[in-house]
This record gives structure tokens, C-alpha cells and sequence, in this order.
């Protein structure tokens, strides 16, 4: 991998022995309508966004088929199939949609069935190199939907399971069913409910994806740190909120989303940034 492209500043670390992702990805969810439903209004931004990403050396591109629905999966390989080699497209599982901002679970195996070989079609892959249960659906045991997993897994349609929206207990769980790469969980500099699993995915090596990584709303909790710091060093309060989380942890990849290029070029060269320690403990603290 080229170590001159932006996103290599963020380093790598290799999911499941054989995937080498940098650890600054892109999340693909705002390629799509307003409330994540239906097509963007400017889709050949969105096509310009994500072939941008790839120039800057991103290789890890994370979506779902909940994503407008179906939308972003296809915009992906309407911008870029066919794909670069080494580039790993993760998507998921187990949510519907009714709405706008609506989201409903659904674990039962013929739902992730149908949604994994819709996701294969819509992203003209022979198999996902990761994919995630996308919440654990109450209604369903979980070993049930991960069973699904598991049999598609052994007929060549998924490389590596992983999983999302999860608990230590229910990361467990599934461990002692299929290994597990991955865990995709809420996670930002305001809100680290997630610690317990984030120290999970550091002990035994697998990659921890926060969603939601520079969540304004959470990044209120900071104080007046954030700002500070930014101030310091001529960068935006997201850039030091995304590089914190870069240095929190060496199993974190980061994967924030956008729909302009211009924001997505900002988040990219945060891989850059460094923190002292002071300015690291001031974050946590908020002050």
C-alpha cells in the first residue's frame, strides 16, 4: 500500500488474518436520502464522494442494505465496480425499513438470507468480505441468525462474520459459534458506553468500527476541550474528535460518513493529526 495517500496516516491492522484495511475507513449510509431513505439528490456526487475515498487511500467501505434501502449498495458499485484490488466492502444485515429514520429488526434466517444475496447482487460481488448482523433481533435467538451467517459463510458468499449493536454477553455468544472480525457499536469522544466491548475487541485483536464517530449531539459532553484543542492545532472540532479515537485504541477504525467530497477530504486528513498526551486526557476529561 502506497504510504503517501492520506488515509495511510491512520496505519493498518489486518481483520480476520487476511483482510489489510487502513484504519480510516468511510461509512456509506449519507450516499443516500434524507432520513437514509431513498436515492441522494445529487447522485453523481455521491459517485464522486466515494471514487474521492478510494483516491485517498481509503480501503475499507462500510454499508448496509438498510441504507436507503438498497440505495448505497448500489451506488457503490455504480462508482466503483469494477473494484480495486485490496479494497474491502463490509455490509450487513437484519434491519428493515418502513420510513425515514425508521429502522426494524429482523433476525429470522430467511430474512438474512435474502437480504446477504441481495446485497451480493446489488454490489456485483461473488462474496462480502465482511458481513455484519446488523442488530440482534429480540423476536429470534441469536444463534439462529448467526446460523444463517454460518451457512452462507460455508457456501462462499461471506468471507468473515462480524456483527453490530452488540454487548460483551452477546459478543461472547456468538464467538463460540464462528470467529467474529468485527464489532460495529455506537462510539465517539461523548459517549464510550461501549468501553466494555471496545476492550473486549482489544484483548483478542478484533477491529472495532464506531459508528456515529464524531456525533455533534455526544461531543457536547466535551466541554470546552474540544474546541480548545482544535483551536491549537488550525483543525475542525471533527478532525480532533476522529483523530482522539484513532489514538484511543490500535483496534479502532473509524468510518465517518458524508455526501461531499470537500467533508470528506477534512475527515480523511484527520488520520494526520496528532495528539500529546495532555491534550488526549484533557478530551476524556472534558476540560
Amino acid at each position: 500500500m502506497p504510504s503517501e495517500l492520506p488515509a495511510a496516516a491512520a496505519g493498518t491492522m489486518t481483520l480476520g488474518g487476511d483482510l489489510v484495511v487502513r484504519r480510516m475507513g468511510f461509512g456509506a449510509m449519507r450516499i443516500t436520502g434524507q432520513g437514509i431513505w431513498g436515492d441522494p439528490p445529487d447522485r453523481e456526487e455521491a459517485h464522486a464522494v466515494l471514487r474521492r475515498a478510494v483516491e485517498l487511500g481509503v480501503n475499507l467501505i462500510d454499508t448496509a442494505d438498510s441504507y436507503g434501502p438498497e440505495v448505497s449498495e448500489k451506488i457503490i458499485a455504480e462508482a466503483l465496480h469494477p473494484y480495486p484490488p485490496g479494497l474491502v466492502i463490509a455490509t450487513k444485515g437484519g434491519l428493515t425499513r418502513s420510513g425515514a429514520n425508521q429502522w426494524h429488526r429482523n433476525g429470522r434466517p430467511a430474512h438474512l438470507r435474502k437480504a446477504c444475496e441481495g446485497s451480493l447482487k446489488r454490489l456485483r460481488l461473488e462474496r462480502i468480505d465482511i458481513y455484519q448482523l446488523h442488530a440482534v433481533d429480540p423476536a429470534v435467538p441469536m444463534e439462529e441468525s448467526l446460523g444463517e451467517l454460518i451457512r452462507l459463510k460455508s457456501e462462499g458468499k461471506i468471507r468473515h462474520v462480524a456483527l453490530s449493536n452488540v454487548s460483551v454477553e452477546q459478543l461472547q455468544r456468538a464467538r463460540k459459534l464462528v470467529p467474529i472480525v468485527s464489532v460495529q457499536n455506537r462510539y465517539n469522544l461523548g459517549d464510550r458506553a461501549s468501553d466494555d466491548v471496545l476492550k473486549v475487541c482489544e484483548q483478542d485483536g478484533l477491529g472495532f468500527l464506531p459508528w456515529r464517530p464524531v456525533g455533534a449531539g455526544d461531543l457536547t459532553q466535551v466541554g470546552g476541550a474540544l474546541d480548545r484543542v482544535a483551536k491549537a492545532h488550525g483543525v475542525t472540532p471533527s478532525q480532533v474528535a476522529l483523530a482522539w479515537l484513532l489514538l484511543h485504541s490500535p483496534v479502532m477504525l473509524p468510518i465517518p460518513g458524508t455526501s461531499s467530497v470537500e467533508h470528506l477530504e477534512e475527515n480523511v486528513a484527520a488520520a494526520a493529526l496528532t495528539l500529546d498526551d495532555g491534550e488526549m486526557l484533557s478530551l476524556e476529561r472534558g476540560r
